[in-house]
């Protein structure tokens, strides 16, 4: 039987959801998922690379007042750097850390 093919793009087990300059990662059905926006970007030969992306760790509860969503937020330097934070803070949140 044919393996079925996961539905998102994953980084270290958790689903990378892109719409535009926003990616999503991890999973609506946890605590907490990461929203990474994409401010700025740059040229390099024929590919257009996030430059400063916005990263913040929020809550997926729908019941919590939506100005205490926002747990965590920071600035990075590029896509990588911004995947690298999002990655540590949701293990945590998760674990129970935040």
């Amino acid at each position: 039987m044919a393996e079925q093919q996961s539905a998102f793009f994953t980084y270290k087990g958790k689903p990378l959801v892109r719409k535009g300059d926003t990616i999503y990662y991890g999973s609506m059905g946890d605590d907490y998922v990461v929203m990474l926006n994409v401010q700025s970007h740059t040229k390099e030969g024929d590919l257009d690379l996030a430059d400063n992306v916005t990263v913040q760790l929020m809550h997926t509860d729908t019941t919590i007042n939506p100005m205490d969503i926002v747990v965590k937020k920071a600035e990075k330097k590029g896509l990588y750097q911004a995947l690298d934070i999002a990655s540590i803070w949701l293990e945590r949140a998760l674990e129970g850390g935040e």
